[in-house]
């Protein structure tokens, strides 16, 4: 086995500079979101860049430990998330703690600002869910049916108790991110595909018929499994949005005029016509096709594919299982945020106010991400390499 001494050559240089393009586009996006609408006279650029550097803090922090402590430290991180979600949900509203945006309950009101536990909680399951499945695999060597609906109820049994929390804030989108990530870890784990192909069906069934009785049932689902009106709404405004032009639907269609409007080259750095609600977080991809057209709009989702490719990359290259699954799961993190979020502003998904990451403001967004790139950071520097092996360092 051979270790590279030196940190600069096991440092992700790659990673860091794709970061810092993000950084970029987000300070350019975020400047021209803040220039009409409720938030022309204040400006989110210092503040996001503070989290920035706040993240790069966490990423120094995740890359002190290896992957081998993280493995032994899994589930006390994953009960503190929990704990957060807990603590938070018991908590009166009237405390100067908690702070509802929304009608949503996801927020503790802290010094350093509003920091949302859900963000922290995702990397916290990947890790937890990482955790169990290697340790199952470990002890199933030879692998049943039985043996996979085990571990798939383990895994479900891990899920339960964050998804809860967070469904009754109620945060729908934070949700699915949770079971998205579920979903991938599902299909690395080495469950059999006579269970996966009928599960992921069914699911897919149940997605259909959910979405139907939002549309014919909203009473059944609001009784039986506690939805709430607004979430009825994003689905009738997703479908026909012009007809709720004044209500539910007005921010979809402002988000598709400003699309639209960018047409290929856009209209330049600040030459926003079309006032989006909340553009500088949840709509911040409206103002980049806006500003830059097709091209730029373009441009960001390649460097979101570069930065795809290049964690895929790693996650191939580590041997070691517990890291293979965190990984994946971070991927899939990643890349369901930004197909949704890119999704709901041109009416492909429903708005279900999920951040495009590392590019919409906010502080626990910012955080999360990077709490997660950190621990892809961590794994490449404490990577090790075989000498008979055929892989190469990068």
């Amino acid at each position: 086995m051979k270790l590279n001494n030196r940190p600069s050559d096991r440092f992700d240089w790659t990673l860091a500079f794709i970061l810092l393009l993000f950084l970029i586009i987000s300070s350019v996006a975020i400047a021209s979101a803040q220039t009409t609408g409720q938030y022309s006279h204040t400006n989110f650029v210092p503040a996001q860049i503070r989290w920035y550097v706040v993240g790069a803090a966490i990423i120094a922090v995740m890359m002190y430990f290896d992957p081998e402590q993280y493995k032994k430290a899994a589930w006390l991180i994953y009960g503190a998330g929990v704990l957060s979600l807990f603590v938070l949900f018991i908590l009166p509203d009237s405390m100067a703690l908690v702070e509802r945006r929304n009608n949503a309950k996801s927020w503790f009101h802290l010094p350093i600002g509003d920091i949302q536990p859900a963000e922290f909680m995702k990397t916290f399951y990947i890790i937890g869910a990482a955790r169990m499945i290697t340790v199952h695999n470990e002890n199933h060597l030879i692998r049943t049916v039985k043996t996979d609906f085990l571990l798939l109820l383990k895994l479900a049994g891990v899920m339960a108790l964050p998804l809860f929390f967070i469904f009754k804030q109620p945060d729908l989108g934070t949700s699915l991110v949770f079971l998205a990530i579920t979903a991938a870890l599902i299909l690395v784990s080495g469950i059999s595909w006579k269970i996966v192909t009928p599960l992921f069906a069914g699911g897919a069934v149940l997605g259909g018929l959910v979405i139907w009785m939002a549309l014919y049932m909203q009473e059944f689902l609001v009784k039986t499994f506690g939805f709430h009106q607004y979430q009825f709404a994003r689905v009738y405004s997703w479908l026909d949005p012009y007809t709720y032009s004044t209500d539910e639907g007005r921010h979809l269609i402002t988000s598709l005029n400003a699309i639209g409007s960018g047409q290929i080259s856009g209209k330049g750095f600040m030459g926003r016509e079309v006032y989006v609600p909340e553009a500088h977080t949840d709509f911040i991809f409206s103002v980049i096709a806006e500003d830059w057209g097709f091209i730029g709009a373009s441009v960001v989702i390649s460097l979101y594919f570069v930065l795809i490719y290049h964690l895929t990359k790693i996650t191939l290259q580590l041997k070691d299982p517990f890291s293979t699954y965190v990984l994946s799961g971070i991927i899939a993190m990643i890349t369901f945020h930004v197909f949704q979020n890119i999704g709901m502003t041109i009416q492909v998904l429903p708005i279900t106010g999920i951040p495009l990451p590392l590019i919409s403001y906010g502080g626990s967004s910012i955080m999360g991400n990077m709490l997660a790139l950190g621990i892809v950071f961590s794994m490449k520097f404490h990577h090790r390499t075989y000498m008979f092996s055929t892989e190469t360092d990068d």
